[in-house]
């Protein structure tokens, strides 16, 4: 019990110590570019209603679907433990080859190019 309150005391210490080193050492010098409401780089002239590209979206929902990817094949290696793995394994075939069918769909359309 002695050695649980020890650690307890030295890890309450040392974070006490470290957020009060976070908050005294920066060195907040504010000038004319921090204090603007854009800190992107842009001066603020002109329309805030540019039109945006949609192939942003598309990009974006590409990566987002092949993330979901990456999520519904995560347990596949534990996949081989069931009692019938083959059912297993040609799921994950079957979403494997209709992502790739899709992906070739998109490059073959040049829905993947950056630029027109």
């Amino acid at each position: 019990m002695n050695l649980m309150i020890t650690m307890i005391l030295i890890y309450t210490t040392l974070s006490v110590l470290l957020a009060l080193i976070s908050f005294w050492l920066p060195q907040a010098t504010p000038d004319h570019e921090k204090l603007t409401p854009y800190e992107c780089g842009f001066d603020p002239l002109g329309s805030a209603r540019l039109p945006f590209s949609l192939r942003f979206f598309l990009i974006a929902i590409l990566f987002l679907l092949f993330d979901l990817e990456i999520a519904l094949l995560l347990p596949l290696p534990w996949g081989g433990h069931l009692l019938n793995p083959t059912m297993t394994f040609a799921w994950a075939s079957t979403i494997l080859l209709l992502l790739t069918l899709g992906l070739i769909y998109e490059w073959v359309q040049g829905g993947l190019e950056w630029a027109e």
